[in-house]
């Protein structure tokens, strides 16, 4: 293994800071992206309006079922 001289070595040192810098500024503006749930929803728009009215049916269908159950009880 070849020795470094301390020069090298504080250089070597602040290039990974630098490195490091850049990823931590790269990783910060994908998790901005990422948690935009507001973005996501405008972008996906037409998926999110047919996803809620099928939860919504599927509430309403399965209230309504139960709600039946317990009027055959009496």
């Amino acid at each position: 293994m070849a020795t470094r001289t301390p020069e090298e070595i504080r250089a070597s040192i602040e290039a990974n800071r630098r490195e490091l810098g850049t990823s931590l500024e790269r990783l910060h503006a994908e998790i901005a992206v990422l948690t935009d749930w507001r973005g996501q929803l405008v972008k996906h728009q037409k998926q999110a309006v047919i996803g809620a009215a099928v939860a919504g049916f599927l509430v309403g269908g399965g209230i309504a079922a139960i709600g039946g159950l317990f009027r055959r009880k009496r």
